[in-house]
């Protein structure tokens, strides 16, 4: 019957395909390129191999007397959960991986999956996130926004050695090139969180290599920037601009929604935008005793959705991934040729150097903590009040 049940959800899939309008418009999905008329299949197949995370119960409650379902609250948290997942799959499998139900897949998928699980010792759990939320402001059980998100992130990817990322959020649309570049190419220091990239897959996966090709040095990059496309509405300005966006070959969609409605956008057909929905509540799963995750519940293999660019709420957040340097100027490139031809309204500004009426740019790095749960989070907001103590002063 399981069986059954996911043949005819690839079914409703297809059926679904043959609904989008008659077009010779392309479809494009987080900077790959897809034509309904000779390569449905594919576009099906690249839906369906993203990281699709949900509200879940029956998970161990938050903080020990919280909740232990986030139905109804997270879809924010399972949002960026989406973004922070492609970025890793990017890392370790490459954009072009795709994944096939009951197929084999590598230690390092199953690895990823389990960064993401609803346990309190999971680096990017539900509990991390919504504990971490706490130093933003946020009580557990309450609604993030995309800015919101993306500080969480950044906060919890200091503990996070086997990824090594190193998370930009910028601020005021303002993308720092100079600063970006301060950060990933950060030396290693006492703190521990900065060692090259090579010795963290040394250490993570025991052989002397470097597992993930990367320039020696160079943290992969996550890069965030929080936007406000309008006041009350999305100004039609942006429109282009956003969508050129999803044509990056660095493009991890972008957070945002409705009001208290957050989804995923992984791409976009004409004027509309293509997103997976995390308002669908499973249950709990955790991995099995060899460490490998049931992992069917993590993909949809439901009709994609989509919904009109001109509802979209304006506040959202952007997502690239560089894994190395030369992705990050290829970005660079790519904004200064498609999103900043417009001498009008520009979505966000990209500048070489390090404003002088800012305060400095010091690249986090990890506290000295060797614990997780309220101990970890009570440390990194003391770091993060800190920065701002100092940010208040320089200003």
């Amino acid at each position: 019957s399981v069986l059954s049940r996911y043949e005819n959800q690839i079914t409703i899939l297809s059926d679904y395909l043959e609904e989008f309008p008659e077009t010779d418009e392309p479809v494009w999905i987080l900077g790959r390129q897809h034509h309904l008329n000779t390569d449905k299949s594919k576009l099906l197949l690249d839906i369906s191999a993203r990281l699709w995370f949900t509200y879940r119960r029956k998970f161990s409650p938050i903080g020990g007397t919280g909740p232990s379902s986030d139905t109804g609250w997270g879809c924010m948290l399972r949002c960026g959960q989406m973004m922070l997942a492609q970025a890793l799959i990017c890392r370790h499998l490459g954009r072009d991986w795709q994944w096939e139900k009951h197929k084999k897949q590598p230690e390092e998928y199953h690895r990823i999956l389990r960064c993401f699980l609803d346990r309190k010792d999971c680096c990017y759990s539900i509990h991390q996130m919504a504990q971490m939320g706490v130093g933003e402001g946020k009580s557990i059980g309450e609604w993030f926004g995309p800015n919101t998100v993306a500080q969480v992130l950044k906060k919890l990817a200091l503990f996070d050695e086997w990824n090594s990322l190193a998370v930009y959020v910028s601020m005021d649309n303002t993308v720092v090139i100079e600063d970006i570049k301060k950060m990933c190419w950060s030396p290693a220091q006492g703190s521990g969180v900065a060692h090259s990239s090579a010795h963290l897959h040394r250490s993570a996966f025991g052989q002397n290599k470097n597992t993930a090709g990367l320039c020696p040095g160079w943290k992969p990059l996550l890069l965030i920037i929080p936007l406000r496309l309008g006041i009350n509405h999305i100004n039609p300005v942006y429109i282009d601009a956003f969508k050129e966006c999803f044509k990056m070959p660095q493009s991890l969609g972008a957070l945002g929604g409705k009001p208290n409605n957050a989804y995923y956008f992984i791409g976009f057909l004409g004027n509309e935008l293509i997103y997976l929905d995390p308002h669908t509540t499973q249950s709990f799963v955790d991995s099995e005793e060899n460490g490998t995750v049931d992992d069917e519940s993590f993909h949809c293999q439901q009709a994609p959705h989509r919904m009109k660019i001109m509802n979209l709420d304006p506040s959202v957040a952007l997502g690239f991934f560089c894994k190395e340097e030369c992705d990050f100027d290829n970005w660079c490139s790519l904004v200064q040729k498609e999103i900043l031809k417009q001498q009008s309204l520009r979505m966000f500004e990209l500048v070489q150097k390090h404003p002088p009426h800012w305060p400095p740019f010091i690249p986090p790095t990890k506290p000295e903590v060797t614990t997780t749960g309220a101990e970890l989070i009570e440390s990194t907001d003391k770091l993060f009040e800190l920065e701002e103590e100092f940010e208040i002063l320089s200003v």
